[in-house]
């Protein structure tokens, strides 16, 4: 029987994305000085103000006031109108060291048998019913809100944009679980003010139809197919009407509150870990990134259509609990769930030291995932620049995205057998 489903998107304006940008950008700038720095760093964001807090051990040390500064500025909440402004917003910082108990279980003599930063379970996930493995809702939802960042930034064709967005994108998926139409859109956009509430609801709803969608038609032609004007989407543009009092003074922002945004946007399942903040010791995030690892290589393997792979840990423990795997049916090999996961275990080693090693996790990569999403991103090389408190730029050529390579497919067809 056909069913709806909805996921939804924040923009980098949005309160909690300014924080999880700021504590990722933290992050950042730690790992470029010192590879081996542990951090996590939370950040809260409210009218006017910028608190940061978390335990760091490291050699590094930084001017974190003002690369929170840069983060917001980056963003576009430089108006004074906007009640939060990069230039004169309070920053506090309450960072401190790192408790030597929790470190004392991560690190070892024998780099190979770090522990696990924490306990707990994470989940990766991976479907074929879009070119990147990702839940087709959240594509388009994260996509919605890029290109209405880009018209904010370009300001020609909708010059009245401010920085906090959000969207909603529910599907019609037809018995065979596969997306068939659009029903539903919703966006939400911060804006200046208008001459009256009337004049501005509809030169929104309208810009946001007509230049909008067809450039998000333009540049994404693989969801042309949605767009065809076959079925009529119904489209709900500021539905509480005004919103001009947005971002952080409209609403205080916390890191690592929107971890279903940064995942998967409700499908498979997720461990209740935030990513944001956190150096790849914390298994909250690397092994979330491995999962979705082995879940993206298996189905582009042609292993299933839809995957989920969960792995466990111990604070202090190098080795998983476990690992677990659901193909939801849709196996296209003589092999169960568990026997596929017993497959996985050998072929990919989840012990944190060795996830860090596979994926490239001590570099500073981090700045970029904390907005539109974790996963489904695309992998490249980059050169980024930090400058530290003496003024001595570095530059440091990286890889974004690892755990989106499909460079396990040809090991998983050969441990399974696909031809």
């Amino acid at each position: 029987m056909p069913y709806l489903f909805t996921s939804e998107s924040v923009s980098e304006g949005h309160p909690d994305k300014v924080a999880d940008q700021i504590s990722d950008a933290l992050i950042d700038h730690f790992l470029a000085f010192d590879p081996n720095a542990k951090v996590a760093c939370e950040t809260l964001v409210t009218t006017g103000q910028v608190v940061l807090a978390g335990e760091v051990k490291s050699k590094a040390y930084l001017d974190v006031q003002e690369i929170a500064r840069e983060v917001i500025r980056k963003i576009g909440y430089t108006k004074s109108e906007y009640m939060f402004e990069a230039n004169s917003c309070g920053i506090f910082s309450a960072i401190h060291e790192q408790s030597a108990d929790i470190n004392q279980g991560v690190d070892r003599k024998k780099k190979e048998e770090q522990g696990a930063g924490d306990q707990g379970m994470m989940f990766g996930y991976a479907t074929n019913e879009t070119n990147d493995y990702m839940p087709l809702a959240l594509d388009l939802a994260h996509k919605i809100l890029i290109e209405l960042a880009a018209l904010r930034r370009e300001g020609k064709q909708i010059k009245y944009l401010r920085p906090d967005a959000k969207s909603q994108v529910t599907l019609e998926y037809d018995d065979n679980n596969r997306p068939v139409r659009i029903d539903a859109i919703v966006l939400s956009t911060q804006h200046d003010d208008f001459d009256t509430e009337e004049k501005m609801h509809k030169k929104i709803e309208k810009d946001i139809i007509s230049i909008l969608i067809p450039r998000i038609v333009s540049k994404y032609p693989k969801y042309k197919k949605f767009f065809d004007g076959k079925t009529k989407i119904k489209y709900h543009i500021n539905p509480t009407g005004k919103f001009v009092i947005g971002g952080p003074h409209g609403d205080t922002g916390l890191t690592g509150r929107k971890i279903i945004v940064d995942t998967y946007g409700g499908k498979g399942a997720h461990g209740g870990g935030a990513f944001s903040g956190k150096d790849p010791s914390k298994v909250d995030r690397s092994a979330a990134y491995a999962t979705r690892h082995i879940a993206k290589n298996l189905v582009a393997a042609g292993l299933c259509d839809e995957i989920l792979v969960q792995v466990s840990y111990a604070i202090g423990v190098a080795k998983p609990m476990g690992i677990y795997v659901n193909t939801y049916g849709t196996a296209k090999i003589k092999k169960n769930d568990g026997e596929i996961a017993k497959i996985v275990e050998k072929l990919f080693d989840m012990r944190p030291y060795a996830i860090e090693q596979r994926l490239q996790l001590r570099n500073p990569i981090y700045s970029e995932t904390a907005a539109y999403g974790h996963m489904g991103r695309k992998p490249e090389i980059v050169t980024k620049s930090f400058k530290s408190n003496d003024g001595k730029i570095i530059k440091k050529k990286v890889e974004l995205f690892t755990w989106e390579k499909l460079d396990y497919v040809d090991k998983v067809r050969k441990a399974f057998g696909i031809k």
